[in-house]
């Protein structure tokens, strides 16, 4: 039988992990579950399982657990040797490139990622304008992963026809 399942968690690579922990929590107000600490290489539960995900060599990483309000776990990691990329946006490229958190104060929360040392990829945008007051915005965390705010939830933008009929409305 196929049915919805419910999403558990998500992980984040970071250059910075108590940077991270700091600006998810202050910023979007995530709880600290697990606050950041080493795992290393060894044999361990952790460590096996961490070399089969990550394959031999791996030696160390720091790892934060926190919790959205939503009940959402989010891993952050900062592995050993950790680079930001320039070009941290490659959407053209199979992966997951950014998430999306909901706040009905859009511009608020950008300006506040900002403040925090984020960055405001775009103007904050209507779906529809004159109509309907949803809106969005595409910002990044200080390092680079990239954070979509919609004012409204996701069924409701959606089911709404946000991509039918007069694009220029």
């Amino acid at each position: 039988m196929v049915y919805p399942r419910t999403f558990s968690h998500l992980g984040l690579s970071v250059t910075d992990l108590d940077q991270a922990v700091s600006f998810y929590s202050e910023v979007l107000g995530w709880y600290v579950i697990m606050p950041p600490t080493e795992i290393v290489a060894d044999d361990s539960a952790i460590g096996i399982m961490c070399t089969d995900v990550f394959g031999e060599g791996w030696e160390r990483f720091r790892i934060a657990h926190m919790s959205t309000g939503d009940k959402i776990g989010v891993e952050i990691f900062e592995f050993k040797d950790a680079e930001r990329r320039e070009n941290n946006f490659e959407y053209w490229k199979t992966g997951i490139f950014h998430f999306c958190v909901q706040d009905p104060d859009v511009e608020g929360l950008a300006a506040k990622i900002v403040k925090h040392g984020g960055k405001q990829r775009m103007p904050v945008r209507e779906y529809y304008p004159g109509e309907k007051p949803y809106r969005m915005v595409y910002c990044e965390d200080p390092c680079g992963n990239l954070i979509e705010i919609y004012s409204h939830s996701y069924e409701l933008t959606y089911s709404s026809g946000a991509y039918s009929g007069d694009s220029t409305k």
